[in-house]
C-alpha cells in the first residue's frame, strides 16, 4: 500500500504534540517533597490562563472536582480549550460560563441516563465552538501517548468512519506488518483538575473506584491540581505505597474541599443529588429561568461551600452520604 493512499482527518489539531517541547516543560517543573496546600479560588486566578487547554478528571458525574468547574465560571475564565472525554456535568457548568471557544469531543452534552443538556445542544450548535471529534478510547490514547513521552499512538478506532473524517487523526502504516492505524496524536492539557478521595499535603493521592485515564492526565498536564475529599498524613500514604494513584511529582496544588464532587457521584463517599441534576436539566429549557439559575447558583455564591450550603448543606450531604454507603453493602 502507498502513501498516497493514506487518509487525514479534517478537523484541528488544537495542541501541539512535540514531545521535545512538552519535555522542555517539564524539565523545569519543580519535583520538590514541599506542602503544596493552595485554595481554589487562588489556583484558577493563578493557573488558568487565556487560551490555555483544559481537561477535567472522572468519569461522566463520578469524582468530578467540580468545586474547580464552578470556580472556572465564578471569575470568567474564557477563550479555553476542552478535552470532553467522558464529560457530562463538568460540560454542563462549564457551557454555563461559556469558558471554552474549542473542544475535542467524545462523550459531551448527555448526562448519560438523565438524558442531554439542552443549554450545552444549544452552546455546541451556536457556532461559537470549533470542534474536533475522537473516539473515547482516542482521547484516552492521546493522554496515554503523553504520559508515555512519544508524540502519538497507533490505533485501530476511527478507522474507517466519519469520526476519523472529523478527526486530526493520520492514518499511518506499521513499519513491520504493513497494515494501517490511525495516529492519534499526543495530548498535553495545560491544566488539568482531578478530585480524589485523599491526599496528603504534597500531592500523594489515592482514588477509590474506576479512574478511567486520571493517572495519565497527571502525567500528560502540566499543571496539575488535586482536589480531595480529605488530607490525610503523609506517614499514612508512606505506609501504604501501593495505594497511591498519582504521586506527588505530578502535582503542582493540593486543595481539601469535602464534598467538591457534588452534585456528582464520589464513589464509596456519597450519592449523586439526582434531584439537583434533573434540576438543571429542566430549568436549561428556559433560556432566561437558566440564565438566572446559573446566576445565583455559581455567580453570586462566594465559593463553593455556599453552593453546598444553598442546596441542602451538610443534612443534604448526609442523605447523600448514608445512600452511596446503602448501595456500596448490597
Amino acid at each position: 500500500m502507498s502513501s498516497g493512499e493514506l487518509k487525514t482527518g479534517n478537523n484541528e489539531l488544537f495542541t501541539s504534540p512535540d514531545v521535545d517541547a512538552a519535555r522542555g516543560f517539564f524539565k523545569e517543573k519543580s519535583r520538590a517533597l514541599e506542602s503544596k496546600l493552595s485554595t481554589v479560588e487562588e489556583v484558577v486566578r493563578t493557573m488558568v490562563n487565556p487560551g490555555d487547554y483544559i481537561a477535567i478528571g472522572g468519569f461522566g458525574a463520578n469524582r468530578i472536582p467540580n468545586a474547580i468547574v464552578h470556580e472556572l465560571v465564578r471569575q470568567g475564565k474564557k477563550n479555553l480549550g476542552f478535552a470532553g472525554h467522558t464529560s457530562t456535568h463538568d460540560f454542563q457548568v462549564l457551557v454555563a460560563g461559556e469558558c471554552f471557544d474549542h473542544c475535542d469531543i467524545a462523550y459531551i452534552i448527555g448526562l448519560e441516563a438523565r438524558g442531554l443538556s439542552p443549554a450545552a445542544r444549544r452552546y455546541m450548535q451556536s457556532g461559537k465552538v470549533r470542534v474536533t471529534e475522537w473516539t473515547n478510547a482516542a482521547l484516552a490514547w492521546r493522554l496515554k501517548a503523553a504520559a508515555m513521552g512519544v508524540s502519538f499512538l497507533p490505533a485501530r478506532s476511527m478507522l474507517g468512519t466519519d469520526t476519523f473524517a472529523f478527526s486530526a487523526a493520520k492514518e499511518i502504516l506499521c513499519p513491520f506488518t504493513g497494515q494501517k492505524y490511525a495516529g492519534v496524536p499526543a495530548l498535553f492539557p495545560d491544566f488539568a483538575a482531578i478530585h480524589v478521595h485523599e491526599s496528603d499535603v504534597y500531592g500523594n493521592c489515592r482514588v477509590r473506584g474506576v479512574t478511567v485515564s486520571d493517572q495519565d492526565l497527571a502525567k500528560a498536564s502540566k499543571r496539575v491540581v488535586i482536589t480531595t475529599e480529605r488530607i490525610v498524613p503523609s506517614e499514612s500514604i508512606r505506609a501504604h505505597p501501593e495505594d497511591t494513584f498519582i504521586p506527588f511529582w505530578c502535582v503542582d496544588a493540593v486543595i481539601e474541599v469535602p464534598y467538591g464532587c457534588y452534585p456528582g457521584n464520589m464513589p464509596y463517599e456519597y450519592y449523586s443529588d439526582e434531584q439537583h441534576l434533573r434540576e438543571w436539566l429542566q430549568v436549561e429549557k428556559d433560556p432566561e429561568a437558566y440564565e438566572r439559575f446559573v446566576k445565583a447558583e455559581i455567580l453570586d455564591t462566594k465559593d463553593f461551600n455556599e453552593y453546598l450550603a444553598r442546596n441542602g448543606g451538610i443534612e443534604k450531604m448526609s442523605k447523600l452520604r448514608a445512600i452511596e454507603m446503602m448501595t456500596d453493602t448490597e
